[in-house]
């Protein structure tokens, strides 16, 4: 009887499932979001399964959604890979005598309980959510009077994200390293940990780039944070795979953070190392089988980093677009979710790939790793290739002294300021937006903008970092289309002025939904006053005031779909 397995998620763990399952002669199913419906992990199920529209509330975390899936596959296992449905209390931690760092996670989450709990452990504090994961919706709180503001914004994007609104807090540590060990337990009592991994490199509190061995821990170190992990787990009674995450201070001394009672993004280097597939394992133990692992050993050194759409010069924005070329490096392992041609939405994390490289020994993996990025292609949306580079290159990743405030220390010098580019290459991008808006069967947009007085001219907003360009392009077709690219017409008359602007507009930073709304027609504001909170792909973005002037009229709503760059209000600077 062949068995039968739903995948309860998408993308590149979607994928990764789906390949042990075959490998193991079971059957799959992938359920889908609208927006996902011609994504790679889709065609590669036996079964597809719509489960709903977009935004993830409606779908993937739709639990009877997903459920009524799996009873119309007629599926025997459900597997929720990560990021939709996981995670794990601290009070078992406490009662298996593993060193957990002072904290409130109490059924009361009114505000005011949060804010003796924070008196009481003393500031600065960590807002989580209790369901989180991949550091979504935590936030630093250094002193009494910002707590409320985070608590509110957490609370937000906790109910957004993960169908659960509850949040807790810990004692925040200063420049800790992240370390975690992975549990592999079954149903018969059996319980191994699978080395420790380091993934402190970070950017907003999301790891970037994990490897194990965890560099620049002893022997007696991996030895004890192993047997923390292993008591916590047979104090829950714990089965299937998890990890136990813990931070670990500048003087070696660790502390308990939390279980994640699923897969890990980063279990491909645990995977290299230990040669385990930590899939099958899990699919397994959920059969009731006995694991027969061998007593495991590991054997050199992996490391990953994960390819994201975004913005790094932004502040690591997630970015959208169409994937319109794409070329994979050789020699290492690349889970991927996407390929050419592929979307990235603003619904989802927007995680492309992740680049593991694995090698006898850190030198050389690292080495590998450095060599796949040099190879590495991607044109249609930004992401953050440059930035691993610099990052692997740089001297601090080299020699293993990472920790959690450690990209945002180094930023300047991981991404250094580009100079801008030339009025040219501006006006060619202005050129192709209109060029590429025009359509030959439609009279009006085939005679290309066109203003009483002006003849053809239209002005295109363009941005580079913080700054904004406006392009104004006049006279009669300055442009045509050739292929995808716009060129000077030589037949026409032409007149190209470009006007550079900084800090004039209130737009959207990216795609997404207008969550809050802090200003009104006619108001006075200064520089740096927020007007507008924009939601988008589970982060919470700020449009504040961009100088002294007035919001003259507010031009979006709550509840608002708006593009990236979409005028949000009529602002006029203080002149």
């Amino acid at each position: 009887m062949v068995t039968t397995l739903l995948v309860a998620n998408r993308g590149e763990i979607a994928r990764r499932i789906f390949r042990t399952a075959r490998r193991m002669n079971m059957r799959t199913v992938a359920v889908y979001s609208d927006a996902d419906a011609n994504e790679p992990f889709v065609r590669e199920a036996d079964v597809a399964l719509r489960i709903g529209p977009p935004p993830a509330a409606e779908s993937y975390l739709d639990i009877e959604r997903v459920i009524t899936a799996a009873r119309e596959a007629e599926a025997d296992l459900v597997h929720p890979g990560y990021g939709f449905l996981a995670e794990s209390p601290k009070a078992l931690a406490q009662r298996a005598r593993v060193p957990v760092l002072p904290g409130y996670m109490d059924a009361d989450q009114r505000d005011e309980a949060f804010i003796a709990a924070a008196t009481r452990i003393g500031y600065p504090v960590m807002v989580k959510p209790v369901a989180g994961g991949g550091g979504i919706g935590m936030l630093r709180v250094r002193e009494p009077s910002a707590l409320q503001d985070a608590l509110a914004k957490s609370r937000r994007i906790a109910s957004a994200s993960f169908g659960d609104e509850r949040l807790m807090l810990e004692k925040l540590v200063e420049r800790p390293r992240h370390v975690e060990v992975q549990l592999l337990a079954d149903t018969h009592g059996q319980i191994f940990a699978l080395g420790e991994r380091d993934c402190s490199t970070q950017r907003r509190h999301q790891k970037i780039l994990e490897e194990t061995p965890a560099p620049s821990l002893e022997d007696a170190q991996r030895k004890a944070l192993a047997e923390a992990a292993i008591a916590i787990a047979r104090e829950a009674k714990y089965t299937n795979a998890g990890t136990a995450e813990f931070i670990v201070d500048a003087k070696g001394r660790f502390a308990f953070l939390e279980v994640n009672a699923r897969l890990q993004v980063e279990h491909p280097v645990t995977e290299l190392v230990w040669d385990i597939d930590l899939v099958e394992q899990q699919l397994r133990v959920a059969m009731g089988e006995r694991l027969s692992l061998r007593e495991p050993a590991p054997r050199g050194h992996a490391i990953e980093v994960r390819l994201y759409a975004e913005d790094v010069e932004g502040g690591f924005l997630p970015a959208t677009g169409r994937i319109a070329h794409i070329r994979w490096p050789e020699g290492i392992r690349v889970d991927a979710g996407y390929e050419e041609g592929s979307t990235v939405t603003r619904h989802y994390d927007p995680l492309i790939a992740k680049l593991i490289a694995h090698g006898p020994h850190r030198k050389l993996a690292l080495a590998k790793l450095c060599e796949a990025l040099a190879q590495m292609e991607v044109l249609g949306v930004r992401t953050n290739l440059r930035f691993l580079r610099a990052l692997t290159a740089h001297d601090g990743i080299q020699k293993g002294k990472s920790d959690t405030e450690f990209v945002k220390r180094s930023f300047e010098e991981l991404v250094p300021e580009r100079p801008a580019a030339p009025d040219e290459a501006y006006v060619l991008a202005a050129a192709t937006v209109i060029a590429g808006a025009r359509d030959p069967r439609d009279p009006w947009t085939s005679l290309g903008p066109w203003r009483l007085g002006e003849g053809y001219a239209s002005t295109v907003t363009l941005r580079e970092g913080d700054a904004e360009r406006m392009v104004r392009l006049t006279g009669r077709g300055p442009y045509e289309l050739n292929g995808h690219v716009a060129v000077r017409s030589q037949a026409e008359p032409h007149e190209w002025n470009v006007e550079l602007t900084i800090g004039s507009e209130v737009a959207a930073p990216m795609p997404g939904v207008v969550i809050a709304l802090q200003t009104k027609p006619d108001q006075k504001v200064r520089r740096g006053d927020l007007l507008f909170v924009v939601e988008a792909m589970k982060m919470e973005l700020r449009v504040e005031a961009p100088a002294d002037g007035v919001v003259r009229k507010v031009l979006a709503s709550v509840g608002q779909q708006v593009e990236r760059g979409q005028r949000l209000a009529e602002f006029e600077p203080q002149s």
